[in-house]
């Protein structure tokens, strides 16, 4: 094929689309189910119609291939778990008297059956469900999701290309199923997946499709000679099959390194690449590998996972260049789209100078259209967009917006005793014991509190102009009052204010720095119908003023207990918000750190002797590859420290973090130099804790005893037994008794009930201990 017809060939698509709808319409419709206030049929009605106005959106804008399968209930790897028949056998019944139901059960656990495991999709804020395999699972294919998804889309005449998530990204994923050995490696099931795999596509060709996408961004990770072949057998068998549409491997986040040859010589039709951050990295290897003769390129372009406008003169280049190493190219996002929030045009607040850099997901689909008519009709088809675009790049690169010389000079004279407390952690240790007077086996939380409806009323009611400010503070204050209440009547050591002025853990503080700006409708899923507004952070960080020290010393000022000063960390800041993309994250995060720092010396200063910074995404944001992991590492523990070394000995830092995999930061963890750590570790059996003993973590320690994802009630006696297996890695003079999380989510009678089982735990095992 000449390039001319290659570039003719030129087609616009994406891998996933936000799920949620223009209003959140997903989230109320499932928990309206939840709470029986609507039917099962309402909410297949809510989500066809979701779906459908979701295609209709992409095909109007110029994709020419939506895809389809990407819509979920909760989340995509459990609707693969129900598509390969790997329902654990605590779920089988569930499932087997209602489908839905037991696939929440999944998702959820009830209060006789626990959930699966969750934890982040890679370096994302998105969650997924991890499944349990054994050497006994059995696989069974079920493409009913699948196929009538498939059906809906070519019903309305589109040209469709489902999306599965890959058969060796899936088992890299699993975990073994309790009970099974910890050295069980699911990679082993990947012969008896296959048949099931091979089973679905033919079901999809048979429906219509003519391509289908098994997306494998597992691969983009360093991956063993093992790993690699079977990859190689993965998609030898199920390209040679007879009965199967053409297949798509796609692969994002990274660069795909050394399995890129595996998949270019693959007998499948074609290959996706991310060719943003990762665009050098796989350009040489795809030229390295003589590119991809005979078969189809989807070149992801256009960044899935940020929101400021595509270069699109930059990403016309790439396209030039990928032109002569492919049969055809066609154009796409990075990934997923479901990591952006819907569109920047709701955003009616927002800065009009600042709103032109921004690209949601319909932004982001007119740039993939714009990109894919250009390649193919030449850049004089879309002189208009380039020259919006250009004034857009431009007015973002010299805006006074960016830059504050004040705080560039503040981080620049940082230096390394800034970023180390002035006492060794023994001797901060002793300090800290004899002030804070606390028992063994010291029970807190977290942080946050239920967020009740009044509380969100009373928010919603400030913004309308229906209560004034002091009727808003007044309610706060009320709260925090029951809080404090219910924790000291329960018995809890370590109180907390429950953080009810706070709508979000990142945009509280965002909103009350300089440098970042908050969206209105800026929603994105992080796990099931849990969606989150990240902020945007546009320019220099700074804080004017004190944010958290007036609401903490009120809460003081109700008891004699210590009362925890609650922050997010400086890394959490940035990953749980969209960074800018125009300096380097450690830079960033030096100046975010810097303005912490300040929030840290002025709880200390007005009283109060705990400190916790929680950093949940430390591990979320370790780059994919090995060889990243140092750089990241060391700007990302600097960051931390320098937020929280200017405190007394006696003053007592902790941290935070939660649903993700620790074993591999374990170091970074104990470079932190946190006081205590606190880490989730109820769904994956205090595994995190016997990693801590293992690598030796010299301090104190609160792995999670009480799942807060899921709304089942554990009993005292299941939280003494996790306390227990905690207590097996980490000395009880080391050890607290804690929730995974935050109880944002929660409602107060689950909360209530499981707290005063907490405390009821934490003291019989403390009495064990010392029954004196």
């Amino acid at each position: 094929m000449t390039t001319k017809t290659a570039a003719a060939a030129a087609r616009a698509t994406v891998y996933g689309y936000p799920r949620q709808g223009q209003n959140r319409e997903l989230k109320k419709a499932i928990e309206g189910y939840w709470k029986g206030r609507i039917t099962a049929d309402a909410l297949r009605t809510t989500a066809a119609e979701l779906r459908r106005t979701n295609r209709q959106e992409m095909a109007a804008a110029g994709i020419d291939e939506v895809p389809t399968g990407d819509f979920s209930y909760y989340d995509h790897v459990l609707d693969t778990t129900v598509m390969v028949g790997a329902i654990p056998e605590r779920h089988q019944a569930a499932v087997a008297a209602d489908a839905l139901d037991g696939y929440f059960a999944m998702a959820r656990g009830t209060q006789d059956v626990a959930p699966l495991e969750m934890t982040k999709w890679f370096d994302t804020n998105y969650h997924y469900l991890v499944p349990e395999l054994g050497p006994d699972t059995v696989f069974t294919a079920d493409s009913t999701k699948q196929v009538a998804e498939l059906k809906e889309a070519l019903a309305e005449g589109l040209t469709a290309r489902p999306v599965l998530v890959g058969p060796v990204t899936y088992l890299l994923l699993s975990k073994p199923a309790p009970g099974v050995a910890t050295d069980f490696d699911p990679l082993t099931l990947l012969d008896r997946l296959l048949p099931v795999y091979a089973e679905v596509l033919a079901d999809l060709r048979a429906a219509g499709a003519e391509w289908v996408q098994l997306d494998e961004p597992a691969l983009v990770q360093d991956r063993t000679a093992a790993e690699l072949n079977a990859a190689e057998r993965a998609y030898r068998d199920l390209g040679t099959a007879t009965d199967r549409p053409k297949l798509l491997v796609a692969s994002y986040f990274d660069r795909l390194g050394d399995a890129l040859p595996v998949l270019a010589k693959a007998p499948v039709d074609g290959l996706a690449l991310d060719f943003t951050d990762a665009a050098a990295a796989n350009l040489g290897a795809l030229a390295a590998v003589g590119g991809l003769s005979g078969k189809r390129l989807v070149a992801g372009v256009v960044n899935g996972r940020n929101i400021w406008v595509n270069d699109l003169e930059k990403s016309l280049a790439t396209l030039g260049t990928l032109l002569g190493l492919a049969d055809r190219v066609d154009v796409a996002a990075s990934c997923s789209l479901l990591h952006v929030p819907l569109d920047a045009a709701l955003e009616k607040d927002v800065d009009p100078q600042i709103l032109r850099w921004l690209a949601f997901a319909r932004q982001k689909t007119a740039e993939i259209v714009a990109l894919a008519k250009g390649l193919a009709q030449g850049t004089d088809s879309i002189t208009a967009d380039l020259a919006v675009n250009r004034a857009a790049l431009s007015s973002r690169a010299t805006s006074p917006i960016t830059r504050d010389p004040a705080v560039r000079a503040r981080a620049a004279a940082v230096t390394e005793s800034d970023t180390r407390r002035a006492q060794a952690y023994p001797e901060r240790a002793t300090a800290q014991r004899v002030h804070l007077g606390l028992p063994l086996l010291p029970t807190t939380t977290i942080g946050s509190f239920p967020q009740t409806t009044e509380l969100r009323t009373a928010r919603a009611d400030l913004r309308t102009g229906r209560i004034d400010t002091a009727g808003y503070e007044g309610r706060i204050r009320n709260e925090i009052r029951d809080v404090v209440s219910f924790q000291e009547k329960t018995g809890i050591d370590v109180l907390v204010h429950g953080e009810a002025e706070r709508n979000d853990m990142v945009q509280y503080f965002a909103e009350q720095l300089t440098g970042y700006l908050a969206t209105q409708h800026g929603w994105v899923q992080s796990y099931g119908t849990r969606y989150v507004r990240p902020p945007v952070l546009a320019g220099d960080i700074s804080r004017p003023e004190p944010m958290t020290v007036r609401w903490t010393s009120y809460a003081q000022s109700l008891s004699d207990r210590p009362v925890k000063g609650m922050l997010t960390g400086p890394v959490t800041m940035l990953a749980w918000s969209f960074v800018r993309d125009d300096q380097p994250l450690g830079d960033t995060a030096r100046q975010v750190a810097l303005a912490l720092r300040d929030e840290v010396n002025d709880l200390e200063a007005n009283g109060t002797s705990i400190i916790q910074v929680d950093e949940p995404a430390l591990r979320e944001t370790l780059p994919l590859r090995a060889a990243d992991h140092a750089a990241y590492l060391e700007w990302a523990t600097e960051a931390f420290r320098l937020s929280t070394t200017g405190v007394r000995p006696e003053t007592q830092i902790h941290t935070h973090m939660c649903y993700a995999e620790f074993g591999d930061i374990v170091q970074a963890i104990d470079d932190l130099d946190a006081d205590v750590i606190s880490l989730e570790a109820a769904r994956s059996h205090m595994q995190v804790a016997r990693e801590l003993a293992e690598h030796g973590y010299p301090r104190e320690a609160g792995p999670g005893v009480y799942d807060i994802h899921s709304p089942r009630i554990p009993n005292a006696e299941e939280v003494s037994t996790l306390l227990r297996k905690g207590l097996e890695a980490i000395p009880a003079e080391r050890l607290w008794v804690n929730p995974d999380c935050g109880l944002k989510t929660r409602g107060w009678t689950e909360t209530r009930a499981s707290l005063e089982n907490l405390v009821s735990a934490a003291r019989t095992v403390r009495a064990d201990l010392d029954p004196a």
